[in-house]
């Protein structure tokens, strides 16, 4: 499988369904353009992407589950527009194009995160998309999911130990909880979302959530070291920062070559997860060793 072509035809999908979602304006206009500038800025769309290629692993149609699959759009755009704040990372850049708050200012950056957010979880509920009807039950369960992977307990408790230990000498355990929680959780439940409205099997659930997890971790190491190593052209982000701040890291706790190993070895981890799958999921393990190759 040619893995590019698969994440373009996926990616313009969840764009066209987004474009329409956010074609009508909202009053104040403003706040509706804060948040068409972000989302649509030039993601890769990952998340909703791993979400339908586990529906369609576990035997469903992509075309589906697109409300709740880009709804995870909404929440990892809210995230980034969060983090660029000058109270968090104070970025300048973001996929190489000002930041929220240089454009339209801090209180409307603040603002367009919080809407993305809260309409991500009222565009999950449309259970009726193409003409097929999703039942409410799994749909109820993807959000208790997606709230607790993103909440206090996943992304945002995660971003706080990430804030609160800048400066500290590193260790393991600390560096684990940052990586599960602030990176890990939320594609995990992106993985899992596409089984549970899939209505899966208990042991394919259980894989694919070995598999998002292990991809999650692989994906912020790699974050981590194309800190040091990328070029801030290519990655649409200043590099450095983590340096700067004295963020706590793979490469700072175990340096370049054991942090690449490491994300390796997670991702061997992953593609061996997916055994109990067939053919189906080809897009869920090439995906993972883009994730190890990428470069931006």
């Amino acid at each position: 499988m040619y893995i590019k072509a698969y994440l373009k035809e996926k990616r313009e999908l969840i764009d066209s369904y987004l474009k329409s979602y956010f074609e009508v304006p909202s009053s104040p206009l403003i706040l509706h353009e804060a948040i068409k500038y972000s989302l649509f800025a030039g993601g890769k769309r990952i998340r909703p992407i791993l979400a339908i290629a586990s529906y369609e692993a576990c035997g469903g149609d992509s075309k589906e589950i697109l409300p709740q699959a880009s709804a995870l759009e909404l929440i990892h755009t809210y995230s980034l527009i969060h983090d660029d704040l000058p109270a968090m990372d104070n970025d300048d850049l973001r996929r190489g194009k000002p930041t929220n708050h240089k454009v339209f200012g801090e209180a409307m950056a603040i603002l367009a995160g919080d809407a993305l957010l809260t309409e991500a979880f009222f565009m999950m509920t449309n259970t009726v998309f193409n003409g097929k009807k999703l039942k409410l039950s799994p749909v109820l369960r993807v959000i208790r999911e997606t709230s607790l992977a993103v909440g206090a307990c996943g992304m945002v408790g995660g971003q706080a130990q990430d804030i609160l230990s800048e400066n500290l000498e590193p260790d393991i355990d600390t560096l684990e909880f940052i990586h599960l929680h602030k990176t890990a959780a939320l594609i995990t439940v992106s993985v899992r979302m596409g089984s549970i409205l899939a209505l899966a099997p208990k042991e394919k659930l259980q894989a694919l959530t070995r598999y998002g997890e292990n991809i999650g971790l692989t994906f912020q190491i790699i974050d981590d070291i194309l800190d040091i190593e990328g070029n801030t052209k290519k990655l649409g982000k200043t590099t450095g920062s983590d340096n700067r701040k004295k963020k706590m890291t793979y490469p700072s706790l175990f340096g370049i070559e054991k942090s690449r190993k490491r994300a390796q070895n997670l991702i061997s981890d992953a593609m061996d997860a997916l055994r109990i799958f067939s053919r189906e999921a080809d897009p869920l393990r090439e995906i993972a060793s883009y994730l190890i190759k990428r470069r931006a």
